[in-house]
């Protein structure tokens, strides 16, 4: 019997059905009429919202396993939506491999485009989990409810335009309520975050010098690999806004950047052949990279890090160890494939996108044809679940240095030392992704106070110093040295 307390309706100012542009900012315009509650007393210790989605349900299947786990900190869960007949479906699904029956599990009305219905659940949880893309469209208001109740938040989103406009609109309040916002909690871009730090931190063990960090991403299975409909038409509504993104870091101050020894990375081919990994690559326009240069930037400011609300003395002092040992450097991220023929779903997938996400009418049938456009990378009824098993992942890092400070020091010293590091796990939007979301979820829940006191950052410079990278490690998402070698010319 599942709980169900449903919330008087409120008209809401936002329009209930969104153009592909829209952007909700300001989010929020209903401050919260009283002080929020304490978030030791709310009722719920996570809402995971959207959880009837493609990538909801399977959140919600890794949300379940840490439920019943002895040790978790998480001990109350309930489940966000607009249809709670939908929701009870994906609770049945996501609880169906287990052989005791659908755990009883409250139910909550919400829409993405009632900002009173987010503010009521974002006063009864401590965490709230967003998996309601494309962000562009749904995914600000949920976080400005969160920062008005005092709530932190984490969400799967891979859009910078999203990303940066959330730092931008909520930072203070956020520092203000105490609520912790942290976006890229899920594929995009924990792998690429934490591979290049576990790099980082081996060149730093060699007294070598990074100057540039490559990863190539590589995506297989012994099946058809059939990639997350979000991503798509988060990549589509992408293109339609790159405009609003470059306008938007105009307005903004710029952000310091890192001091890097030697030359800035050439531009190089169009299609790499990297022959180290067994690869053709092409540049992947994802978030990543954006993410990535958002933490160097905040690192910058902060080279010890960000301190924990009420961090114990040992873990501010492993922290500022940790990031005393992470060395800037420049950093790409390439796709690629093991033939030059699997390189031209890339291509002819990008190029579609690129060409017909620029008007109306080419994104409404790119929206509506995602097989045909993708040349059946992306498909609306998602993948199979014998697809998901059968995919990995893998994200090679190639970097390029100097071997000790003193050659990084002479002015046209030649890069003389690669290390080569990987991360790989199991496929990236359904599976990797929601074990990467609980466990953050579960480091929110668990050491608080380790963590900053409030405001929009990125999963690096929050959970770098944390157990993360063990926790991934010990859900099937490992970190490896490959190689390390130095020219002795």
């Amino acid at each position: 019997q599942h709980k169900y307390r449903a919330t008087p309706p409120i008209k809401s100012p936002f329009p209930k059905s969104l153009p592909l542009s829209y952007s909700p900012h300001p989010p929020n315009p209903w401050p919260p009429p009283t002080p929020p509650p304490a978030r030791g007393s709310r009722e719920f210790d996570v809402v995971i919202l959207g959880a009837s989605g493609f990538t909801g349900r399977y959140v919600v299947r890794e949300a379940l396993k840490a439920l019943s786990a002895p040790s978790s900190p998480l001990r109350s869960l309930a489940l966000a939506g607009r249809s709670p007949s939908k929701l009870a479906a994906a609770l049945r699904w996501a609880s169906s491999s287990s052989p005791s029956p659908p755990p009883s599990i409250p139910l909550v009305p919400a829409d993405a485009s009632d900002p009173a219905s987010l503010l009521a659940l974002a006063r009864r949880a401590r965490l709230v989990l967003s998996c309601v893309g494309p962000f562009r469209l749904y995914g600000a208001p949920v976080a400005a409810a969160c920062a008005a109740a005092g709530a932190d938040y984490l969400d799967i989103s891979g859009e910078p335009e999203f990303m940066e406009r959330l730092e931008a609109d909520l930072h203070p309040q956020a520092l203000e309520s105490g609520s912790l916002l942290v976006s890229a909690c899920g594929f995009d871009s924990v792998p690429a975050e934490f591979g290049l730090l576990f790099h980082s931190h081996h060149w730093t063990a060699r007294g070598a010098v990074p100057n540039r960090a490559e990863a190539y991403v590589s995506l297989e299975s012994e099946r058809r690999i059939v990639g997350n409909l979000g991503t798509y038409e988060s990549a589509v509504l992408g293109v339609a806004n790159v405009e609003k993104l470059q306008e938007l870091r105009r307005s903004r101050p710029r952000k310091p950047r890192p001091v890097i020894p030697g030359p800035p990375p050439p531009k190089g081919p169009l299609i790499e052949h990297q022959k180290t990994i067994g690869l053709w690559a092409i540049k992947l326009p994802s978030a990543d990279s954006v993410v990535v240069r958002r933490t160097l930037a905040t690192l910058t400011e902060n080279p010890q890090g960000l301190p924990g609300v009420n961090e114990s003395e040992d873990f501010a002092e492993k922290r500022k160890q940790f990031w005393s040992s992470v060395k800037p450097a420049h950093f790409g991220v390439k796709i690629g494939s093991k033939s030059i023929l699997g390189m031209l779903r890339f291509i002819f997938t990008g190029l579609f996108i690129g060409l017909l996400g620029k008007y109306s009418f080419g994104r409404k049938i790119l929206l509506k044809f995602p097989e045909i456009f993708s040349l059946g990378w992306f498909r609306k009824t998602g993948p199979t679940e014998e697809e998901v098993r059968s995919a990995t992942f893998k994200m090679w890092f190639i970097g390029k240095g100097y071997s000790n400070q003193s050659v990084a020091s002479q002015p046209g010293s030649k890069l003389d030392t690669e290390i080569i590091t990987r991360v790989s796990g199991p496929e990236i939007g359904y599976l990797t992704t929601p074990i990467i979301l609980i466990q953050c979820a579960l480091i929110v829940l668990g050491q608080r106070e380790n963590l900053p006191k409030g405001g929009v950052y990125t999963p690096g410079i929050v959970f770098g110093p944390t157990d993360l990278q063990q926790r991934l490690q010990e859900n099937g998402i490992t970190f490896d040295v490959i190689s390390t070698k130095t020219d002795q010319n």
